[in-house]
């Protein structure tokens, strides 16, 4: 009687099965990283938008989130805005170049995630996650280090922009988040991230932007909170200037 190992070999059937198992792992995680970043919107029209294929898109799962809401992922949205760019090619992945102010278009660096446009808050208490100062008399600026209110703000191009009147702290990491700006020609209030500004010589200096363009930062519906959406879009506006903010920055250093 012949062994029935004399009919296959078992090295190979192994590194078969691995196989089987390894393509069946890379398909599982390619369908559960379909739940966040999408929708699956092709880049060229007339193309079927990559959600409706169905081969990667798992089943739906309802995410239950701490503020007692619902959230069902993956699910089909519509774009959120038509955006003022257009591809510099026609492959999928070509990019984009802006056709309006890139600074508020979410282009390029620019780019911000479409959050939802509901204040954060802090786990434990849920209170706003980040607030002005004024309304946490907990926080305060150590002794020994330079404090933002009263120091004036220039622009990248060394204008004076305005002057810092608040401090805005995150209540979860205990941290500074954004200076409060008061702008010299309109008295109009915007938020400066303290990640996106440099403090010498008692004044504040901003590499990002222009004077003139503070007068365009997204604003906050409320005077004291800000939401998930307004903060990516304050971020996104900041980082854009770093290639937008003035005509030399976006040609070729050679």
């Amino acid at each position: 009687m012949q062994n029935a190992s004399s009919y296959f070999d078992i090295a190979q059937m192994t590194l078969y099965l691995f196989w089987i198992f390894f393509a069946g792992l890379i398909i599982h995680i390619r369908r559960e990283d379909h739940r966040e970043g999408f929708p699956l919107v092709s880049d060229l029209p007339g193309r079927v938008p990559l959600d409706e294929r169905g081969v990667l898109t798992p089943v739906a799962k309802t995410f239950l989130l701490n503020d007692g809401t619902t959230y069902l992922a993956p699910h089909k949205e519509a774009p959120e805005w038509e955006r003022a760019a257009v591809p510099v090619a026609s492959f999928p992945g070509a990019p984009l170049t802006p056709t309006g102010n890139p600074l508020v278009d979410g282009v390029g660096p620019a780019a911000y995630a479409m959050r939802r446009d509901i204040a954060d808050v802090v786990w434990e208490t849920g209170e706003a996650r980040i607030v002005p100062a004024r309304l946490d008399p907990s926080f305060t600026v150590a002794a020994e280090d330079p404090n933002p209110v009263g120091m004036q703000v220039f622009g990248c191009d060394g204008n004076l922009a305005g002057v810092g009147t608040e401090i805005w702290v995150d209540r979860s990491e205990t941290v500074l988040r954004f200076v409060e700006v008061e702008l010299t020609d309109t008295a109009k209030h915007v938020l400066l991230p303290a990640t996106m500004m440099v403090i010498s010589a008692g004044r504040i200096k901003v590499r990002a932007i222009t004077a003139a363009q503070f007068q365009d930062v997204p604003q906050t519906k409320s005077l004291d909170q800000i939401t998930r959406l307004e903060e990516d879009k304050i971020y996104g506006y900041y980082a854009g200037g770093t290639l937008y903010a003035t005509p030399e920055r976006t040609e070729p250093l050679i």
